[in-house]
């Protein structure tokens, strides 16, 4: 053990790390480096390196990482490093890191989230998150012929950050939706955030309990309305405001008495906890509860409220790998650029230990690229919707009936509808997943080791059996797909006996999928 290690590469060895927003930089070439202290880049985060060759690195707190020419460079702050060198293959060292770092809990998140789509109100209603719109755009979804499943109603909904109850101006009867959207077969999610606004009474009542996170620069002149205690102020995408200390027992039982309320006066079935990311922890003037807690562990504590709720979604994590946690890529662009990146990331978080994996948005997640129907590339969303139709989840959130025409909106149905046929199918992967730590998505180099495939990351596999080879090119009329050992089938019914490389052609309606037969 040491808090500090220099490896040499070994020949024809590849890595990858636990930075899932930098997946499409793996695997790793010289000169990379990344301090995950108080970084975690929007998305999962983990102290793990693993290599093609067998090896792999671990350490309990964050890792300082630097790729030469010949070497790994890695050090740890806080706690001991442990390097394994005696796995043959990728998968074999990821076997030993599962059981031994991240193992698996016998338990997955809600079982509608891998066979159904998922539809998030963000796109379509932004802020406008109001009782009518939300039943609108539930109601088009059934309209449309798409399958109910999970709704999750985004930002805004609430009263205040901090007072989560729906807010009375826009919910007249929060109660009578949610049946509503019961009834028509829906599951509904509510988002969430570790913030509270500094104007409300929540905020109060929470700082003169001691359980925000405080700010020891602040002087006692310096006073806050009814309390003599000083919260620290975090600026975030929407404002500045107190965060709930989740290192104070009191503090983590007053959010999850928050969230069950919704849960027992409402019938809310689930959660999506968004923000709580490292970077919005790292003033050094930050005190909390246990004066112990570092910005990774504040970024876990508010992930792991994710364990607690069957139906639940994350972006930001630190470790984790192993638990029941929907774990969600980060935004995307509405460009090509982003969709390429898509299998990269899919593929790192895989090889970092999480099984129950979600691409972002079908057409990415910036709802401001969907403003104006004229700006919206229709090929682009087309084959988002193919890449994550056989990914573990697949999420729409902008209405591929309002910014598609006809023909393109029924492919995005189409693509519905295949998660659907292939979703018990994905729901058994989950479930082997809980029990021996195996991913549902894996790369060729996984699945394959040692056969050359460890750059293939425009195809993933799902299970042992599936290769999915989406088409991320505009305007592309064939695609190359990289065929492994055994029998395959492909979509048109015609046999491939692997190893080799064919050409698929393909139109705007494909998603090149092959089944193994022997």
């Amino acid at each position: 053990m040491t808090d500090n290690l220099e490896t040499k590469l070994l020949a024809n060895e590849h890595w990858w790390s636990g930075n899932i927003a930098e997946g499409h930089l793996m695997p790793h070439k010289k000169g990379y480096q990344i301090n995950q202290s108080g970084n975690n880049l929007g998305n999962q985060s983990v102290p793990f390196l693993i290599s093609t060759k067998g090896r792999y690195i671990w350490s309990e707190s964050p890792l300082e990482i630097h790729f030469t020419e010949d070497f790994i460079h890695v050090q740890s702050k806080n706690k001991d490093i442990t390097f394994h060198e005696s796995s043959s293959n990728i998968r074999e060292a990821y076997e030993v890191a599962s059981a031994t770092h991240f193992k698996p809990t016998g338990e997955i998140p809600e079982e509608m989230m891998f066979t159904l789509p998922q539809y998030n109100t963000w796109i379509e209603l932004t802020y406008n998150q109001t009782e009518e719109n939300i039943l609108t755009y539930a109601q088009s979804i059934i309209d449309q012929g798409y399958p109910p499943g999970v709704l999750m109603i985004d930002d805004n909904w609430q009263e205040d950050y901090g007072v989560w109850e729906f807010s009375g101006t826009r919910f007249k009867n929060p109660k009578s939706m949610i049946k509503k959207l019961h009834d028509l077969g829906f599951k509904v999610m509510l988002w969430v955030c570790p913030f509270v606004s500094p104007d409300s009474f929540i905020y109060r009542d929470l700082a003169k309990r001691g359980l925000l996170i405080m700010d020891e620069s602040l002087e006692e002149k310096v006073l806050w309305a009814n309390t003599s205690n000083f919260p620290s102020i975090v600026r975030w995408w929407n404002g500045a405001s107190g965060v709930i200390d989740l290192s104070n027992p009191e503090g983590l039982a007053w959010f999850h008495n928050a969230l069950k309320k919704l849960q027992e006066e409402y019938k809310v079935d689930g959660f999506k906890f968004d923000a709580g990311d490292a970077r919005f922890y790292r003033d050094p003037n930050m005190i909390s509860h246990n004066t112990e807690t570092s910005s990774n562990d504040h970024m876990e504590l508010f992930a792991s409220l994710g364990r607690e709720y069957k139906l639940n979604e994350l972006r930001a994590s630190w470790k984790l790998a192993g638990e029941p946690i929907a774990q969600r890529l980060r935004d995307k662009k509405h460009n090509w650029e982003d969709l390429q990146l898509l299998i990269p990331h899919m593929i790192t978080m895989s090889n970092m230990g999480y099984a129950y994996t979600c691409p972002d948005m079908i057409g990415g997640g910036e709802y401001q690229s969907f403003k104006n129907i004229e700006d919206v590339d229709q090929e682009l969303i087309v084959r988002s919707a193919q890449a994550s139709a056989l990914m573990p989840m697949m999420q729409f959130s902008v209405a591929p009936w309002r910014v598609l025409n006809d023909e393109n909106a029924s492919i995005c149905l189409e693509m519905a509808k295949l998660h659907t046929e292939f979703g018990i199918q994905i729901l058994d992967l989950a479930k082997s997943a809980s029990e021996t730590g195996l991913p549902i998505l894996r790369s060729m180099e996984f699945n394959f080791p040692g056969k050359g495939y460890e750059n293939i990351l425009d195809q993933f596999m799902i299970g042992e059996n599936l290769i999915v080879a989406p088409v991320l090119q505009k305007g592309a009329i064939s695609r190359v797909v990289q065929i492994p050992e055994g029998t395959w089938k492909d979509i048109h019914g015609q046999s491939f006996v692997g190893p080799q490389s064919i050409k698929e052609s393909v139109s705007l309606g494909d998603l090149p999928h092959f089944t193994r037969v022997a």
